[in-house]
Parts: C-alpha cells; sequence; structure tokens
C-alpha cells in the first residue's frame, strides 16, 4: 500500500549520488515549497556528503540502508538516479515499502525490463513517474498548445535531429555506453529525451526502417550514431538521427510540418512559420535561470518535473509521464535497433 501524503512538505530520498544527483539537488532546494530533501542514499555515503554544502535547506541525512530509508514514514517519494542496471531491486524494495518513485530515464535497459519496473509499481500500488524535463521547456509547452488546438492542419512530415558530441573521456567512464550497464548508447542514453517529446506531439510510429552504428570516433560497444526512416500511425512519415559524434555539439531540433504551419522547436525557441508567410517566434527561452556550481546547468525543469509528481501524488493523478507512458520510447528505440539488425522494416504495435 502506498504511503499517505498528509505532511505539508513530501519527504524525499534521492538514490544515487552520481553526476546527475548535482541537478536533483539543486531542483529540490527550488522545490522547497512543496518538498524537502530528507535521505541521500549512496553505496558509499562518505563520498557523497558534499551534497549538503549545496542543499538551500536543513543538511540531509546519508546512507547505505536502503531498506530503512525505504521504510521511513516521513519519506513519501524517492528520486532513482542510480544507473539502469542496478535498479529493479531497489525500486522493488522502495515500491514494497509504499514509496512512490520518480525515476530517472530510462525506465530499463531492456523492453522487458522496463516492463518489470512498471508492474512492480502498479502491483504495489505506487506511483512511477518518469524524468523527462524536456516536457517542461516553455517552447514544448508552447508547441503542444499549438498541436492541441487542431489550427496547424494534419500532421505530415516529422524531423527529429539529435546532433550532439561527447568526448571520448564520456565513453571512459566504466560502463557507460554498453549494453550491461545502460542499455545501449546514443538512443537510450541520450536521444530517448527528444523521442519522448516528439511523440508526445506527434502519436505513435507504426513503422521503422533504420540503420545505427559505432563511428570510428569512438571506443564503446554501443551505437553513437542511429538513423531511422518512420510512418506514424496518423499517416505522417519522419526521420530520425541522432549521434554522440557531431562535432562541434548542437541543440536537438524537432521538425513537425503540418498543413497549415511548421513548427520548429528548439530548447531555446519556437519558431511558427505559417504557409501564409508569417513567421512568429514564441515561447523565447531567455529567462535568467538560476544554477549553483553543484549543478552546472540549469535545474528549473527537474525541479517542475518534481513539483507536478509531488502534485500528482497528493491528487491521486497521474504525473507528467508515467512509466507506462514511457515504454512508447523504449519500443521505438527497440525498433530501430533491430530494423539495424536484420536490414528491414519493423512494425510496432499501437
Amino acid at each position: 500500500m502506498a504511503k499517505s501524503v498528509t505532511q505539508d512538505r513530501v519527504g524525499v530520498a534521492l538514490i544515487g549520488a552520481g553526476m546527475i544527483a548535482k541537478t536533483h539537488v539543486a531542483a529540490l532546494s527550488g522545490a522547497q515549497q512543496v518538498a524537502h530533501l530528507k535521505t541521500i542514499v549512496s553505496r558509499r555515503p562518505e563520498r557523497a556528503l558534499y551534497l549538503a554544502d549545496h542543499y538551500d535547506g536543513p543538511a540531509p541525512d546519508f546512507s547505505s540502508d536502503l531498506a530503512g530509508v525505504a521504510a521511513d514514514p516521513q519519506i513519501s517519494m524517492a528520486i532513482v538516479a542510480t544507473p539502469p542496471s542496478v535498479r529493479k531491486d531497489l525500486i522493488e524494495a522502495l515500491a514494497k515499502a509504499g514509496t512512490h518513485i520518480l525515476l530517472e530515464k530510462p525506465v530499463g535497459r531492456t523492453p522487458d525490463e522496463a516492463r518489470e519496473v512498471v508492474e512492480i509499481c502498479e502491483r504495489e500500488g505506487v506511483m512511477l513517474g518518469v524524468m523527462f524535463q524536456h516536457r517542461m521547456r516553455r517552447t514544448s509547452i508552447a508547441a503542444a498548445r499549438h498541436v492541441a488546438s487542431g489550427a496547424l492542419g494534419k500532421l505530415g512530415l516529422v524531423e527529429i535531429a539529435v546532433p550532439l558530441w561527447r568526448d571520448q573521456s564520456y565513453y571512459d567512464e566504466l560502463g557507460r555506453g554498453t549494453y550491461a550497464r545502460d542499455g545501449g548508447g546514443v538512443m537510450i542514453t541520450n536521444a530517448i529525451h527528444s523521442i519522448d517529446l516528439a511523440l508526445s506531439l506527434t502519436g505513435p510510429v507504426t513503422s521503422v526502417q533504420a540503420m545505427t552504428a559505432t563511428s570510428p570516433l569512438h571506443d564503446m560497444e554501443a551505437e553513437d550514431f542511429a538513423v531511422a526512416g518512420l510512418r506514424f500511425a496518423s499517416g505522417a512519415v519522419g526521420s530520425f538521427v541522432a549521434s554522440t559524434a557531431m562535432y562541434p555539439h548542437r541543440t536537438e531540433v524537432i521538425r513537425l510540418h503540418f498543413e497549415k504551419a511548421s513548427l520548429k522547436l528548439s530548447k531555446d525557441a519556437l519558431e511558427v512559420s505559417w504557409r501564409d508567410g508569417r513567421t512568429e517566434i514564441e515561447a523565447l527561452d531567455d529567462t535568467p535561470q538560476e544554477t549553483t556550481p553543484l549543478s552546472g546547468g540549469k535545474h528549473a525543469w527537474h525541479q517542475a518535473v518534481i513539483e507536478d509528481f509531488v502534485d500528482a501524488m497528493r491528487n491521486s493523478r497521474k504525473p507528467m509521464v508515467t512509466g507506462r507512458e514511457a515504454l512508447i520510447s523504449h519500443q521505438l528505440i527497440t525498433a530501430i535497433e533491430t530494423s539495424s539488425q536484420t536490414g528491414r522494416p519493423v512494425d510496432l504495435a499501437v
């Protein structure tokens, strides 16, 4: 049975003290009206102690005792930010203790593992949300509003481009870019954010023809390049390309071409090009966002996801992205991998 949410501020445990923990600590600092960071769980708590110096609130506890933290009645919610390879057992322990879970992507290394994680949480009656913070960008919210209005007409063509650069040192971290730890390369680790965002606007893909590869620019097990042709349930067609071997590093861009206008969606702006020649720039994301030396970047989108999740807990509604909804992105990634391996199109169930 899920823990009740009765306190003024929800007690949160952060599970995992790796690189992304910096952003979560900053986000929780900003979300203190609704949540407070009570405990940070790490296999080596002494290595995580420095996080307390950067949390703008009462210093959290540090522990390696997951079972004890899961059973803590003051902790209703856990943010799980460990590598995918060590998640399933700890998610099961948290869920059985009634702790709601906000999970860093991906849900699992494979669709089967991801589905098992979802089913564990459903069986135990706890909420499972996924940290797809790109949906919280002002530009993404504006794009969703345009699509939902119906004013753009029928969707015809989709372009999803994720042109990233990662130095070899990125993959020199133990296990990164491997199937055993991460479940794959650029798609499941990096491009899954853009895949999720795009599918939230386009609806599902029904067929894929793809190629993936590891370029000579990286020494790694999984792919650092993927390209695919897509057919959508709506009748639209499209393309997907993602890589961590494209220097210099650029921002991801989603372009949606409708009957009456085309949308160009990036993290910084939404450009609407109407067929009558008008061009509108909307939701320009130039608002200064507080950062900390720890986070090394913006945390407002993560904070918004946390606040949405807390509100969903309080009001017994679905969070922005549920674990089951996140399976759609996993299924597309697997279809791209399968098409590359077989050299044939792959159909997806809708």
